[in-house]
Parts: structure tokens; sequence; C-alpha cells
């Protein structure tokens, strides 16, 4: 493991530190589980009296913390300890070790350009005319269909599937088994069905009924910005005629589909198993919730937040924060929910009431 003196990383997080800025750390740990060439995690008062468990000789504590009386030797001060969390451990991790050149039982494309620095993993596969950038770090078994560009300081972990005519911007990466590039699923009837006469009239599918399927071939492929992460086992698929375009900046949980010709804005957070109907637009800044929804060809202005399980069906605009199936401005949601909770106390009290009335009145 390679030390970090406490003085280098206190510099790294731009943050202040006492005691001996020469003591070196390996890795981090909780506090009562810190040996002494760990660096504790204390950054909450609730979790100072670890340390008196374990082993650790410095710690990230947070301001104001009397570190002398923990018997420390060194530590770093945090004013927000989750934001110090992205410093320290960007620091510390290392990455998938993927041994620099192309290994030997990869596959590269003889047309296909490799930058200076780029590491080509086991059984990986570089189709031709595939442009991999600068200090690019490819993992096992990934796939780069022809003609993808990927762009300098990427990395694509394990399984990872790129598609042709997919363009990637600098600094991405993708967790295994992530799809990028799959056509959409898009498929037309030779005449008008039963799925779009129940969407035309909201419910009556009449005579219509449904016919077979022919493909509408994807030609459009994905457009992905700078800065962009796309979760394990997460799904882009291409556009039909235009890219489906991610903002730079965007970061994408597990188990994600973003439909085709879905357009997102700049950093935008889609949270594990989000589903993005097909030629919706997000704008920037744009929050969705663990299994939020957004149904096709939508509008949703920046800075929308939609909670967990979330269904917008609806364009929402700018700034809205939204809750619940159906979707409706938060607050509005929390008192509906709070009123759903009540329907047994109202029917157990109308029931109630009811007898009383239905009882002949023995003055009459």
């Amino acid at each position: 493991m390679t030390a970090h003196r406490i003085e280098d990383i206190a510099i790294a997080l731009g943050a202040r530190f006492e005691g001996d800025g020469a003591f070196a750390i390996t890795h981090a740990a909780e506090p009562a589980r810190a040996g002494a060439d760990a660096l504790a995690l204390a950054m909450d008062p609730k979790f100072a009296a670890g340390l008196a468990e374990g082993q650790a000789r410095a710690a990230m504590v947070w301001e104001g913390a009397d570190w002398q009386a923990m018997n420390l030797t060194a530590v770093i001060f945090v004013p927000r300890p989750r934001y110090a969390m992205a410093g320290l451990t960007a620091l510390l991790d290392a990455g998938p070790r993927i041994a620099p050149g192309i290994h030997p039982s990869a596959v590269v494309d003889a047309t296909a350009i490799l930058g200076a620095g780029a590491a080509i993993g086991p059984l990986a596969v570089v189709g031709a005319g595939a442009v991999i950038g600068p200090n690019a770090r490819i993992a096992a078994h990934v796939s780069i269909a022809e003609g993808a560009q990927i762009g300098a300081d990427c990395l694509l972990r394990e399984g990872v599937r790129i598609g042709h005519s997919v363009t990637i911007g600098d600094r991405f990466i993708a967790q295994p088994g992530a799809v990028i590039g799959g056509d959409g699923f898009s498929f037309v009837t030779p005449e008008a069905g039963a799925v779009e006469a129940v969407r035309a009239s909201l419910g009556e599918r009449g005579d219509a009924r449904q016919q077979a399927y022919a493909r509408i071939h994807s030609l459009g492929g994905v457009r992905i910005g700078d800065d962009v992460e796309v979760g394990a086992n997460s799904c882009i698929d291409q556009g039909t005629i235009h890219p489906t375009e991610i903002g730079s900046g965007t970061k994408i949980d597990n188990l994600v589909q973003v439909g085709h010709n879905v357009r997102t804005g700049r950093d935008c957070l889609l949270c594990g198993q989000v589903g993005i109907a097909g030629s919706t637009r997000l704008g920037d800044r744009v929050v969705l919730g663990g299994q939020a929804g957004v149904t096709d060809h939508l509008e949703i202005g920046d800075d929308v937040i939609a909670g967990a399980g979330t269904l917008l069906r609806t364009n929402q605009p700018r700034g809205r924060v939204m809750l619940g199936n159906p979707a409706m401005e938060m607050k509005a949601s929390i008192e509906a929910y709070k009123g759903l909770r009540r329907l047994p106390r109202l029917h157990a009290d109308v029931t109630e009431l009811r007898k009383m009335l239905s009882k002949p009145d023995p003055k009459t």
C-alpha cells in the first residue's frame, strides 16, 4: 500500500491539520477498527468514542475537536465530512490494476487509434476505426465497437459494452456490465393499433387490434459529455436519427434505463432503477430518486427533483420538487399520504355513524 503523509492529505483536501504532519497512513478505517497505520474517520462527535477501541494515531475530525485528549498524533479538520470523503477516497483509490499497453489476449483492430498511455486489459475487443483517448483504462472483457470514440482518462470496468456510433468525452467512468449504445426500443405497426387507440382516447381501444411489429432502427448513436459516470448494468440506448445525449457531469447509478432520443442536461443525478422513456428531455441538475420514472416525450425543467418512486407523466417547470405516483408537489404528496393513512379510521367513524343513524329514535 502507498503511504500518505497527513500534511499531504490535508493539502489535497484544502483542509488544515494539526500535530505531526509527517505521520503517514496507508488506508482509512472506522475508528473502532483502525490500526496504527490507518486514518480514522471520526468526523462527527458520535464516532469519537470508537477511537478508544481502535489503535489509530491519526484521524479526520470535526472542527473544534479536542484531538489531544483523544491521544492522537495528528488530525485533519474537515467542516463538511462527506465532501472531504470524496477527496480522501479519490486520493486513496488506486483503481483496478490494468497493465499499461495491450494485453496479449486483447483483440485490437489495426485501424483503431490508441492514445498515449492507454491500457487495454485481457480479452478486451476494440473495433475498426475506434478511437481510445490518452491514459484511458479498458478492463477485461470490455468491447468497443467500430467507430466508437472514447475520451482521455476514461475508465471502462469489466464487461462494459460500447456500441458503434458512440462518442464519449473525457474522464468517463463505466461500472461493470454497463451498455452504451444498444438499439432503442422502437417499434411500429402497419396501422394504428390498440396501444395507439388507448393512448389517444385515454382508455378506449374500440375495434383496434394489435398487429405484428416492425422495427424502427437506431441510426443516431449516443453522445456523452465530460466527467460522466454510468453505474453497473445500466443502459443508454442509441437515438433513432439524433444521438441520445448525456450532459457533462451527469452521474448515473446502477440499473438505470435511458431510452432512445433522451437528452439530459449537465450535472443530472439518476439514482438506481430510474427509467426514462424515449424522447424525453431533462434540464440541468435534474435529480431523479431511486425507481423514479419519466414517461416519453416530456420536458423536465432545470433543477427539478423527483423523490424515490415518483412517476412523472407530465411536463415539469424548472425548480419543482415532486413525489409519489401520481406525482404531486412534495408537500401536497405528503399531505395526501397522511390523508390516505387516515382512511381506515375515517371508514370506521362513518360506519359507526351509519349504525347510529339507522337505529330508530326512541323519542319518536
